[in-house]
């Protein structure tokens, strides 16, 4: 394969240098290095090691988790829940191990929006580029309508729209500002949300051994009665518990969300070679420990036909763990809860607007939105992207006209589908690179980090999370069961990432990349030419903090 030399730029792609090197390169439909050279003269860099450690540790933790769970053990009980969760956490890391091992290779900004570009087609990067802004101007009113109505369960005499309103400034005015203050609120935020998880553990574990006075020793007596699963929507026999258990996948989608960003700061990450594969294998720990930990604690203290599950408050009371704690006479346990969930949202919310303004600032680099958001403050910020992605938190408003819990969960949905589509792209540009490899007979050995379970991981997590995007929604498509808030929220998205792809296409005229015409070889080069320095062996402390993070 013939490489075209001028068109490399420098190695700052890996360590910030402007050095040029002496490797050739691919052809045209790589992604332009003075593009990411503008991005990183034009952005700040204010996160700390520090701050990327603890927002990788615990960004994924938000009201999916704290609030979601119930709602999956009412719908499936304790064993389809655990089950749920567990399976939705297998496939997902399959689509960590794939994003990841691009990453090591080509740490760009933007990540799989990019990588489609180069390795499936420039179609693919406008229409995944614009769903992930989609799915963040949904995203962002869920978190906010959360935040307001975990308000609520202190004070009903002030209005959702006021608490909408202030949590909404409170976003936009943490993303126009220094990126450090983003930063160091997060670290914070992450922190809390840290103590919460391991807190609720250790006090389900106190209540289910009998730990607290005057309350007798459950074990597993929830999962014999009510039982292990749950009859859903009174449909009896087995068909009715599988229906149960495959409800908790579109929950289970919704807290798992944004588990993909450990690449997006594959460009300002310090030795991604190294780096971004430890943080892929911990995620995966971080799964285990965090989410399937706390569901499996949830069963065994809380039972699934308890009426508070059924009844969606939107506040912390609808929590199992305060449900819990309640039933155990633990009375200050809510108000703690509420507080730190509250936190989670707000923090969510941040992230949230962080990640979409930079994928939109990228897309207009790529030429796929238009050049005024491309502009930035004198903090570095792209401010007209912000504000944008800011436009759509008046869909919290719809709170105002129907129930608070209804509009979170038709959002929450949204984003669910959204996020399954990611995923599966992301799956797509790997399979795509891994046959590419093939075809031009280049070893994995000579990746910087070659994956385990591939292709076979990519595959998984490709089939299961199409099937259950094309099943998410069957409930309403039972006899009687018809509703079109709950159609449009879970299929809305397929129509609109289909609609984006061809309608690209067919403007620009793009074609597929041919598996030839990868530039596999070039980001090998690249990276062969630029050794990172060896790891130091941590001692102390440090190694401690290393271990944890």
């Amino acid at each position: 394969m013939s490489y075209n030399k001028e068109r490399l730029e420098g190695k700052d792609l890996f360590d910030g240098s402007n050095e040029k090197l002496d490797v050739e390169v691919g052809p045209p439909v790589v992604v332009e290095d003075e593009k990411a050279f503008a991005e990183q003269r034009e952005l700040k860099r204010g996160l700390q090691q520090r701050h990327i450690q603890m927002i990788a540790l615990a960004g994924t933790i938000g009201t999916g988790l704290f609030l979601g769970s119930g709602r999956s053990l009412a719908a499936a009980g304790p064993v389809g829940a655990l089950l749920g969760y567990l399976l939705t956490g297998i496939l997902v890391s399959g689509v960590v191990l794939s994003i990841a091992e691009l990453a090591a290779l080509v740490p760009l900004t933007g990540s799989y929006v990019r990588y489609a570009a180069c390795f499936v087609d420039p179609a693919l990067s406008f229409a995944i580029g614009w769903n992930h802004v989609y799915a963040a101007c949904v995203a962002i009113p869920a978190e906010i309508t959360a935040a307001a109505v975990l308000i609520s369960f202190w004070t009903t005499s002030v209005s959702n729209g006021v608490w909408i309103t202030v949590m909404g400034l409170l976003i936009i005015g943490t993303n126009l500002f220094f990126i450090r203050v983003y930063g160091e609120l997060e670290f914070g935020f992450s922190m809390l949300k840290i103590m919460l998880v391991v807190g609720s553990i250790i006090m389900g574990l106190c209540i289910d051994l009998g730990g607290v006075s005057g309350q007798p020793r459950l074990g597993f007596q929830y999962w014999r009665n009510p039982g292990p699963f749950v009859q859903y929507l009174g449909i009896e026999g087995s068909l009715g518990r599988f229906l149960g258990f495959w409800t908790t996948f579109s929950n289970a989608a919704y807290a798992y969300s944004g588990v993909e960003t450990i690449a997006a700061a594959a460009a300002e990450t310090k030795n991604p070679r190294r780096n971004i594969p430890k943080a892929a294998k911990r995620i995966f720990i971080r799964v285990i420990l965090f989410y399937v930990l706390s569901i499996f604690i949830v069963t065994l203290i809380v039972p699934s036909n308890n009426s508070l599950l059924l009844k969606s408050t939107g506040t912390a009371s609808e929590s199992p763990f305060v449900l819990a704690a309640n039933l155990a006479g633990i009375k200050a346990i809510p108000h703690i809860m509420n507080a730190i969930v509250l936190t989670s949202a707000w923090s969510s919310g941040n992230s949230t607007m962080l990640g979409a303004s930079r994928t939109l600032y990228g897309l207009a680099r790529e030429g796929h939105a238009p050049k005024i958001f491309l502009r930035t403050n004198r903090f570095g910020i792209p401010y007209i992207s912000v504000g944008f992605v800011s436009l759509f938190m008046s869909l919290g408003y719809m709170t105002l006209q129907d129930s608070a819990s209804n509009v979170f969960s038709w959002l929450q949905d949204l984003v669910s589908a959204a996020a399954i589509i990611a995923w599966m792209v992301i799956c797509i540009i790997y399979l795509r690179f891994y046959y590419g490899c093939k075809r031009q007979g280049i070893d994995r050995s000579e990746l910087p980090w070659a994956a385990p379970f591939q292709p076979f991981a990519a595959w998984m997590a490709l089939l299961g999370f199409g099937l259950i995007l094309l099943t998410s929604g069957y409930a309403i498509f039972i006899h009687g069961k018809w509703d079109i808030e709950t159609f449009f929220s879970h299929y809305f998205n397929i129509p609109l990432i289909f609609l984006l792809y061809f309608g690209y296409k067919f403007t620009k005229g793009t074609k597929i990349v041919s598996l030839d015409e990868m530039p596999i070889r070039y980001f090998i080069d690249i990276a062969n030419q630029n050794p990172e320095p060896e790891e130091v062996p941590a001692k102390g402390w440090r190694r401690i903090n290393i271990l944890w993070s």
